[in-house]
């Protein structure tokens, strides 16, 4: 078990080693991209895997003790919570997809929204009657265009944001990371389940718990590896 939860650490360290290249050669993509993850949702998932953390080690606590019906219900709560995650991360999922925030050819950004669009028609009203004055009330206008412009390339509008190239990137690297998180995610659940038909059996008590002493283990680590993967994609400044 030591040795396959070695190489677990292994395979997300290299993918964490890759999100720094990626990062350092294209700051810029990741500043930019990150802004459009849910910050909510990704805190919100982060307290769902401590509190299942927290449901499994009292899990493995109750098979020490012998205590299978507890031991039952908390590796239930602990599967609920990681449908729960599951749910959520799908939520997020789902968002991106709608609009278009994908990986490599896939990323088809659907964010420009008109205002004028949303706006009602305005009814005509006849003007006021004003006195007539000399003066020009009206203010001279700004000298030159207003905006950043960059020889050789189009001016950006003052106020927005012209997106960096390669955006694709970032959300690769969103997905594969959060995608295979979430594979892991799951075959916890089924290892978590496996252990609740061998509880319902009665098969573990104080001489033998191992198997849900090695699955806690597990899921510690899927846990941790989220609480690495928060920061590190939503929280990048």
């Amino acid at each position: 078990m030591w040795i396959f939860l070695s190489t677990e650490i292994l395979l997300f360290g290299g993918l964490f080693c890759a999100y720094a290249v990626y990062r350092s050669n294209h700051p810029e993509i990741f500043v930019y991209a990150h802004r459009f993850l849910d910050k909510g949702l990704g805190a919100l998932n982060t307290a769902v895997l401590i509190c299942s953390s927290f449901t499994m080690a009292l899990a493995v606590r109750a098979a020490q003790l012998g205590r299978q019906k507890q031991l039952v219900g908390l590796l239930l709560a602990t599967i609920a919570l990681a449908g729960c995650f599951l749910g959520i991360k799908g939520i997020e999922y789902e968002h991106k997809w709608k609009e278009g925030l994908l990986w490599g050819k896939r990323y088809h950004a659907r964010l420009e929204q008109p205002a004028a669009a949303a706006m009602p028609a305005a009814k005509p009203s006849p003007a006021p009657v004003a006195n007539p004055d000399e003066r020009s009330l009206i203010p001279p206008a700004a000298v030159g265009p207003r905006g950043l412009a960059v020889p050789g390339r189009a001016a950006t509008p003052e106020g927005g944001e012209k997106p960096p190239n390669d955006v694709q990137v970032f959300f690769a690297v969103y997905f594969l990371m959060t995608g295979l998180h979430g594979v892991h995610v799951i075959a916890g659940m089924a290892l978590l389940a496996l252990m609740v038909l061998r509880a319902v059996r009665g098969e573990f008590g104080p001489a033998y718990f191992t198997p849900v002493d090695l699955t806690g283990l597990y899921w510690h680590l899927v846990d941790l590896i989220w609480i690495f993967l928060f920061p590190l994609l939503y929280l990048i400044r």
